[in-house]
């Protein structure tokens, strides 16, 4: 398997074509599963399988569950930021560097675990109240310029957590061989 393969188990995020209403309630229903799905995956590994690697030089499962809750908790003040301002320039940050931070290379999973569950609640909640018009409000993301529409950015964080999910799966399956 090449390295992109396991860069990108699920294939990279394509942005949609086209948004209905059907399209939006499935990918609002990943994001509201994600967090059981995730600590399905988790819950029963021990602190070296928490160590697994899902590709040679990738980050560890423990990483990649507190990257998630990292990630989430900044696309969710995106949306707030995108509903109560017009045009907001999001803040990006280093994921990478983050991912080095002493909570998310040795903390225990389960407090982001916690975090998720509460955050994609409310996060659910959130875009359930969505209308049509809040759907097209938009971010600017300063890294490229690009308007992203709140719609798309569903769509991008449904991808985002079956992309991670797949990639425990992946350390799983490979029961630390590139560790």
């Amino acid at each position: 398997m090449q390295q992109t393969d396991l860069r990108y188990p699920i294939g990279k995020y394509q942005k949609p074509t086209e948004f209905n209403q059907q399209l939006i309630q499935s990918w609002i229903r990943d994001i509201r599963d994600f967090p059981g799905l995730l600590k399905t995956e988790v819950s029963d590994l021990t602190d070296k399988q928490l160590s697994w690697r899902y590709r040679p030089d990738g980050w560890t499962i423990r990483q990649v569950v507190h990257h998630c809750a990292d990630s989430h908790i900044n696309s969710i003040m995106r949306f707030k930021l995108s509903l109560t301002e017009d045009k907001p320039t999001i803040r990006p940050y280093f994921e990478d560097r983050w991912a080095e931070l002493p909570d998310t290379t040795n903390a225990p999973i389960e407090w982001s675990l916690q975090l998720l569950e509460g955050l994609h609640q409310k996060w659910v909640y959130l875009l359930e109240s969505l209308n049509e018009d809040d759907l097209k409000k938009v971010f600017v993301h300063p890294e490229h310029g690009r308007e992203i529409s709140l719609r798309e950015n569903i769509a991008l964080y449904a991808w985002h957590g079956n992309h991670h999910l797949a990639h425990v799966r992946q350390a799983k399956d490979h029961k630390g061989e590139f560790d």
